[in-house]
C-alpha cells in the first residue's frame, strides 16, 4: 500500500509539472519547468513507471507485478490533479492546451508514438542515472532539467505525461487507452535498452 501511495504520489508530480507547462506560453520555459515533476519524484523517492521500468531487467530491479502497480498508481494520482484543475478559474484555458496536445497524439499512428516513446525514455533514463550515480550536486539537477527539457522539446511521448493531457482535457476512449499503452511499450523498450545499453560499455 505504501509503495501504491507513492505510485499515485508519482503520477500526481508529474501532473504538477504538466500544469506549469500549459500554464505558461514559452514551450522552453515551460519545459524547463516541468521538470519539478520528476525533481519531486526522484528527490522525495515516489515512484515513477518512466523511471523504474529502465532497471526491470536488473537483478535487483522492480518486478514485473510492481511496475503494473505503479503504472496504475501513476494514472491515478494524474486524474487527482486533473479533477482538481478541472475546478478552478484557470481550468479552460489548461484544458483547451491539453486537448490541442492530445490532438495531435490522436492524430499520429501507433507506429509513431510507440518510437516516440523510445526516444523519450532514452531521455529519462539519462536524468534518472545521472541522478543516481552523478558525484556533483549540480550535475544531478542539471540531468534532471536538461532531461525533462530534452524529451518534451523534441515532442516525444511520456506515458505518464500524456495521462494527465488526457486526463485534464477529459479525453477519454478506447482508442486513448491503446495510445497510452503503445507510448507505454515504447517508454518500456527504450529504457531497458538505454539502461542496458550503458551498462554494456561501463
Amino acid at each position: 500500500m505504501k509503495s501504491f501511495c507513492k505510485s499515485i504520489l508519482g503520477g500526481f508530480s508529474i501532473g504538477l509539472g504538466g500544469l506549469i507547462y500549459l500554464s505558461v506560453d514559452n514551450k522552453i520555459v515551460g519545459s524547463a519547468l516541468f521538470s519539478i515533476g520528476l525533481f519531486l519524484v526522484l528527490t522525495m523517492s515516489f515512484n515513477l513507471f518512466t523511471g523504474k521500468i529502465c532497471y526491470v531487467c536488473d537483478k535487483n530491479g522492480p518486478s514485473i507485478l510492481d511496475v503494473i502497480s505503479i503504472w496504475l498508481g501513476n494514472y491515478i494520482g494524474t486524474l487527482i490533479i486533473a479533477l482538481i484543475i478541472r475546478g478552478t478559474r484557470g481550468a479552460a484555458g489548461v484544458a483547451e492546451k491539453a486537448a490541442n496536445l492530445c490532438a495531435i497524439k490522436n492524430g499520429d499512428s501507433y507506429f509513431s508514438l510507440f518510437l516516440l516513446g523510445i526516444l523519450c525514455n532514452i531521455f529519462i533514463f539519462i536524468a534518472v542515472e545521472e541522478y543516481k550515480s552523478n558525484e556533483h550536486v549540480i550535475g544531478k539537477y542539471l540531468a534532471i532539467i536538461l532531461g525533462v527539457m530534452g524529451f518534451i522539446l523534441a515532442g516525444t511521448e511520456h506515458c505518464i505525461a500524456d495521462m494527465f493531457y488526457y486526463n485534464v482535457a477529459f479525453c477519454f476512449s478506447v482508442d486513448m487507452l491503446i495510445r497510452l499503452l503503445v507510448i507505454t511499450a515504447g517508454n518500456t523498450v527504450g529504457g531497458i535498452v538505454a539502461n542496458y545499453a550503458v551498462k554494456k560499455v561501463k
